[in-house]
């Protein structure tokens, strides 16, 4: 071939490769770690569960500096091509009991805030979808809300909107508490053996409980059932005028822990436009991880009891030798590749744009083995193209399904007839 045809060949090959490049596609000579590393980037990455505020309450640490939590900090976000991580404002059920539950929330949303603020040059808060997507083409890392635990609420619509003024964008319905108005699944985690009618008391949402979620329809928050108990997510299927979603639940079919979803509760969220956000804790993941889990409680139920009698009259000390328990359990972590199977799960029983990302990461002791942290999610992208799916699937699983489930919720909430009379203050007492 002459100099002068080559360069001809070369000013119309090289623009078609620049351009595959660009989306993903596959170049050729461009081996698939390579190919799964420049879509990963190219890429909106959500991750709809991250646990920080409540690390960061425990001791204020530098995000910039790698390693100062568990599995997540500004780096480690960067190296795992991070866009929009949803950081949770988590209430413990123990404030439902002594009350202070809107005074923690608070003071969530305020660190989440502060957080952002310490670090300019790489984070910017965002509540909304062209927020995220701002970020992206500026290089930042778009920081939102979420509040786990529908009892931060204290029961009041006004507390609510308060915190869609302040940021929050989604609410878990409840946590592993049941409140006034919603059934919890209950707790996996604690010295009993789990048992779901403990938390079973108002048999799924309560009269006020529907007005909740279509209160939160018309604010714009998008409505959460992890950790709620079955019939709640079939009562708030039948309620809510929006999709609704999950946002750190994988798949019962897979792994029988009961935070994760049944198949039909899948195909029920997908139908109505919403998304299931794959938790990647071991016991969500893993049959092996939970029935070793199990096995060991069951095995140090004698010596739960001897605490409780022993304690019984010193609550704190009671609680304080029951963590130390609890603590000695082990059980097998899960391989990293099960992530994998659970979306590709909710994918083939929900439908295309199902699913996405909502970690735990922070919040979980348990990662599975090879997805220790945040910088290793490329990791899902490459086995996800290993398996045959599209860079378009791929980059669904990755943001850009639940960016369209945030669309069709905004498209409910403009629907909706706006509010004529104020908000109910509460009642002294």
């Amino acid at each position: 071939m002459s100099r002068n045809r080559a360069r001809r060949v070369a000013r119309r090959v090289l623009p078609a490769v620049l351009l595959l490049a660009a989306f993903g596609a596959p170049v050729p000579g461009e081996d698939l770690q390579e190919r799964a590393m420049r879509l990963h980037r190219s890429a909106i990455v959500v991750d709809t569960h991250e646990d920080v505020p409540e690390t960061l309450q425990k001791e204020w640490v530098d995000l910039a500096v790698r390693g100062q939590t568990g599995h997540i900090d500004i780096p480690r976000w960067r190296e795992g091509g991070m866009t929009a991580p949803f950081l949770a404002a988590y209430v413990s059920g123990e404030f439902a009991k002594s009350g202070g539950s809107a005074m923690k929330a608070l003071e969530f949303i305020d660190l989440v805030h502060r957080l952002v603020e310490a670090h300019p040059k790489d984070l910017v808060f965002a509540d909304s979808v062209d927020g995220i997507r701002a970020a992206k083409r500026d290089g930042k890392i778009a920081v939102l809300l979420g509040i786990e635990g529908g009892h931060a609420i204290e029961d009041s619509l006004g507390v609510l909107s308060a915190y869609q003024r302040l940021g929050v964008r989604y609410m878990t319905l409840t946590h592993t508490n049941t409140n006034h108005w919603a059934d919890s699944a209950g707790s996996f985690f604690g010295p009993d053996l789990y048992d779901p009618k403990k938390t079973a008391e108002h048999g799924g949402l309560t009269a006020h409980g529907r007005e909740v979620v279509l209160e939160m329809n018309r604010l714009g928050i998008l409505v959460d059932v992890s950790h709620t108990s079955d019939q709640t997510v079939a009562d708030v299927l039948a309620t809510s005028k929006a999709p609704i979603f999950a946002s750190h639940s994988s798949c019962r079919a897979l792994a029988n822990m009961p935070r994760n979803l049944t198949d039909d509760q899948i195909r029920a969220i997908a139908k109505g436009g919403g998304v299931v956000m794959v938790n990647v804790s071991s016991l969500f993941l893993d049959p092996k991880s939970i029935d070793g889990y199990v096995a060991a409680k069951k095995a140090l139920q004698p010596q739960f009891a001897a605490v409780r009698a022993q304690w019984k009259d010193d609550p704190g000390k009671r609680d304080a030798e029951l963590a130390k328990l609890l603590a000695t359990i082990h059980y097998p972590d899960a391989d990293w590749t099960l992530a994998v199977d659970h979306i590709e799960h909710v994918l083939k029983v929900g439908g295309p744009g199902s699913a996405g990302l909502g970690t735990d990461f922070d919040g979980i002791e348990d990662p599975p083995i090879g997805l220790e942290d945040v910088s290793k999610l490329p990791r899902l992208t490459e086995e996800l193209l290993r398996r045959g799916h599209s860079d378009e699937e791929v980059r669904g699983v990755l943001g850009e399904n639940f960016l369209r489930f945030w669309g069709r919720a905004e498209a409910a909430r403009k629907a909706m007839p706006p509010r004529t009379e104020p908000l109910p203050f509460s009642k002294p007492g």
